[in-house]
């Protein structure tokens, strides 16, 4: 029998596959398209403080092997996201993990306030402390460890449920920040976020992007977030949730190997929202072909030359 299960804290999930945020909504628009049990998990858009527009377009654009976005944390504010949303994932047996943005310490952590005064089934949160889209905040925090481990260490006091800080590749020693995130007590980190791009219109030359710069996603970024989940792995001994360019099993299988022990698939999901389970049943086959019984003895396995 081939055990798909992975787990995190004290959570076990039904497989290592998530979907990411902002690839797949608040988690409640998709569920009359794609089965969501096949999912591992499901994590939300970013939620902010306030309700927020984003920003103007044009902004997102396809890439060679890969997709610039400036979204700009489009969503419909925590309030909202409480009275409207909430109630709504009782009746989903998909793991629910909240992402939440913010551009202070004390928006942070008054989301967070706001969330756990309130029932709920979200398992847990993933903060988001890397984004390249906005223009406070955002990746300010992502590229200072001391802001890391301050933020981490005043949300930890705000909840026993699953805390995962979201890094960003656009750092010069990503392990520093996970380090960081760590000691401040942190039960994981994901990795990595968009890594920041350009895009130029040779005829009209123009940004293809409102706001200049956007993150890119895509099959182009999977060898950065390769190397950030093993860089992590081999100088910290948290869990990491690996993120870049996923569209397969194999690659599912290489993050583990790399260090991870789940992740995320996220611009995947804009050519085929289905795409996940795909990707689960290649594991399933791959774990079979390798005579692999349990899929988490993967995680870390890759072997590098001298």
């Amino acid at each position: 029998m081939i055990d798909l299960t992975v787990k995190l804290k004290n959570i076990t999930f039904r497989n290592p596959v998530f979907v990411a945020s902002g690839t797949f909504g608040y988690g409640i628009e998709i569920p009359d398209l794609v089965d969501i049990s096949r999912l591992g998990a499901i994590i939300t858009k970013s939620v902010t403080l306030h309700p927020r527009e984003g920003n103007p377009p044009p902004r997102i654009v396809e890439t060679a092997s890969g997709m610039l976005n400036s979204i700009g944390l489009a969503n419909v504010g925590v309030d909202r996201y409480i009275t409207e949303l909430i109630p709504r994932y009782e009746s989903l047996e998909t793991p629910i993990i909240m992402n939440i943005a913010g551009s202070s310490l004390d928006e942070y952590t008054a989301i967070l306030r706001k969330v756990e005064s309130v029932s709920s089934n979200i398992i847990g949160y993933e903060v988001n402390i890397s984004c390249p889209n906005v223009k406070k905040g955002g990746m300010q925090f992502g590229v200072d460890r001391e802001l890391t481990a301050r933020l981490t260490e005043q949300l930890r006091k705000c909840t026993e449920r699953l805390l995962i800080m979201k890094l960003s590749p656009n750092v010069t020693d990503i392990t520093a920040i996970a380090a960081a995130a760590e000691n401040a007590g942190a039960d994981a980190v994901s990795a990595i976020n968009t890594v920041v791009g350009m895009g130029i219109d040779a005829i009209t030359r123009k940004s293809k992007i409102y706001m200049t710069y956007g993150g890119l996603s895509g099959p182009a970024i999977k060898p950065i977030g390769l190397a950030a989940v093993h860089k992590i792995h081999r100088k910290c001994s948290l869990p990491i949730i690996g993120i870049g360019g996923i569209t397969c099993g194999n690659d599912v299988v290489e993050y583990l190997l790399a260090g991870a022990i789940a992740v995320e698939v996220g611009t995947a999901n804009f050519r085929n929202p289905g795409i996940v389970q795909a990707i689960v049943r290649d594991l399933y086959t791959y774990c079979k072909e390798q005579k692999i019984d349990q899929i988490s003895g993967l995680s870390g396995g890759v072997e590098t030359y001298p």
